[in-house]
């Protein structure tokens, strides 16, 4: 048990999902795990842990926001000795050649500043995903035949961002889309020494201004946690 997380040492598996709202844990939990529990309902920050394919699973949310996340993240892989951490999410398309219920598999994230900053001070850290977990990805999103897009991306500090300009350089040098965690939970990965990927699905598009319908939604975040699940046990 830690400050955020209320579950037993040995109720949180080796591997962890880690979405950020707490019900699409709850959802991917109910949906994909054999034998789900609630672990966690510290804050309301709700974790499940079951099996898939007799595998261990934890599923717990991250919250939204690198600080969040940076919580949870810590106390997974310091008092919990997680060893796989997938952040599976929601972004917004960046590129024209990027659809709705794309999936982007984040090779890079760009960050203005993480809660990692002060570490590196006038070092600008470069976090990526663990080639192993991007490359078995790839692959389970080619045999599922789901449109995959592998590249950087940004992680954004703030949702209600009013910097235009940002957004044209990003696009300009080719960055996929935006989220809000994964540049943290790279830089933990690192730091620890453990395996981390983002899975995200495009739920809207800064260019062409769709958005996905709330029906269609689980459809397409369901073809994510299959390829997150994939990949981990490859």
């Amino acid at each position: 048990m830690t400050i955020h997380i209320g579950a037993a040492k040995d109720d949180i598996a080796p591997t962890v999902l880690m979405p950020g709202d707490p019900y699409r844990a709850k959802w991917a939990a109910e949906t994909f795990l054999d034998d789900a529990r609630c672990v966690n309902q510290v804050r309301g920050m709700l974790g499940f842990t079951g099996t898939w394919r007799g595998h261990p699973v934890t599923i717990q949310g991250s919250g939204m926001g690198m600080p969040s996340l940076s919580i949870y993240a810590n106390e997974l892989i310091r008092d919990y000795d997680a060893q796989t951490l997938i952040r599976i999410g929601s972004c917004g398309g960046m590129q024209d050649h990027v659809g709705i219920r794309d999936v982007i598999l984040a090779m890079t994230a760009t960050t203005l500043s993480t809660p990692s900053r002060g570490m590196f001070k006038e070092l600008n850290f470069a976090p990526c995903a663990d080639f192993g977990l991007l490359t078995a990805a790839h692959q389970a999103a080619l045999a599922k035949g789901t449109t995959t897009h592998v590249g950087g991306i940004y992680s954004s500090d703030v949702f209600y961002d009013e910097r235009p300009d940002l957004n044209e350089q990003m696009m300009r040098h080719g960055v996929l889309g935006v989220e809000m965690e994964a540049a943290e939970l790279y830089i933990l990965a690192a730091r620890y020494k453990r395996r981390a990927l983002a899975v995200l699905t495009v739920s809207d598009h800064l260019i062409t201004h769709e958005a996905l319908p709330a029906e269609d939604r689980e459809r397409s975040f369901g073809d994510m946690v299959e390829i997150a699940l994939q990949a981990a046990f490859a």
